[in-house]
């Protein structure tokens, strides 16, 4: 069985955590950290199900970067 490491990043929306794969557009949530990122896994389970996992490319020292917008 081949494996995968796959990054996340969980924040709170209101009453729920929502859990995001920076790797693959894929997102799930949950009423607690720990329910969010259960959720994911099973998400990116069912994503990559008889498919391939993707070469993944590694990105060394990313920096977050505020970007302002207006709008009318």
């Amino acid at each position: 069985m081949k494996t995968i490491d796959l990054q996340s990043v969980v924040w709170k929306e209101g009453k729920y955590y929502v859990s995001q794969c920076l790797d693959v557009e894929v997102s799930s949530f949950g009423k607690t950290k720990k329910e969010a990122v259960k959720m994911l896994q099973e998400a990116l389970e069912l994503y990559f199900e008889g498919q391939p996992f993707p070469q993944k490319s590694e990105i060394q020292n990313p920096v977050l970067t505020p970007i302002t917008l207006q709008h009318a």
